[in-house]
């Protein structure tokens, strides 16, 4: 796919309200909530801000949202338990899945260096714009609104979740298997550094010894070992043990 520009996305808007189900009032708070840093680093003079703002709020609502239905939907279970849960809904690779089958990828605004990367399908790009999605709702239509798009497109997969044990964290799925299978304890390496200091991404590898098993990238190293680690579960085959 060719770069968008802001005229095309502004175009596009209506097929992207159809597939969220939802009619903004404000089309530039969902024009806004496409719109990656790289590409407003490549387009100075077009006066456009990124989404990282909408992103913050968004990520506020999506776990105020997601540990209220948890607390009413599980009354008898810890506060471990319930924190386990809500990571596996809020975290980077469910919202990037879930951005993934609507076909988010196809309305972002990215720099041409980030779309030759392949930017339209990276998780966690994805999963930033679903969260800057839900904050451009929320300023929209309110925290009613909010909450029921994320039950309506997120909570739903909670089942789901649950059978396939992806509450529990992959860096510690990842070591009790990597020491029961193979008697190794995973190693964590950052890769590579990109964007400002204030926005940047992480891309660590995940080693089982001198192998390297899996790779992920988030905004801090400790996102980029979870990412690497749900990566390495996929790539070995551990995923669903």
């Amino acid at each position: 796919m060719h770069s968008l520009t802001i005229q095309d996305l502004s175009e596009k808007l209506s097929q992207l309200e159809n597939l969220l189900a939802v009619k903004f009032t404000n089309k530039e708070l969902l024009l806004n909530a496409c719109i990656h840093s790289s590409y407003v680093n490549e387009h100075h003079d077009e006066g456009v801000d990124h989404n990282e703002r909408l992103e913050f709020l968004g990520d506020a609502v999506l776990e105020l949202v997601t540990t209220e239905y948890l607390y009413a939907k599980f009354p008898d279970k810890e506060e471990g338990v319930l924190t386990s849960l809500r990571a596996a809904l809020v975290k980077g690779p469910h919202l990037a899945d879930v951005a993934l089958s609507l076909g988010i990828g196809a309305f972002l605004l990215l720099s041409h260096g980030e779309e030759k990367g392949g930017g339209r399908e990276k998780k966690y790009i994805l999963a930033n714009t679903m969260e800057a999605i839900i904050g451009a709702l929320y300023l929209d239509q309110g925290f009613d609104a909010a909450k029921h798009f994320i039950n309506r497109i997120i909570l739903t997969n909670l089942d789901s979740i649950i059978a396939q044990g992806a509450h529990v964290d992959p860096k510690s799925k990842l070591q009790e298997l990597a020491q029961q299978k193979m008697e190794v304890t995973p190693t964590y390496t950052v890769l590579s550094e990109e964007g400002p200091d204030h926005s940047k991404v992480f891309t660590v590898g995940a080693y089982l010894g001198s192998n390297l098993v899996g790779q992920g990238a988030g905004s801090s190293k400790q996102k980029g070992q979870q990412s690497a680690a749900q990566d390495a579960l996929e790539k070995l085959g551990w995923k669903s043990e």
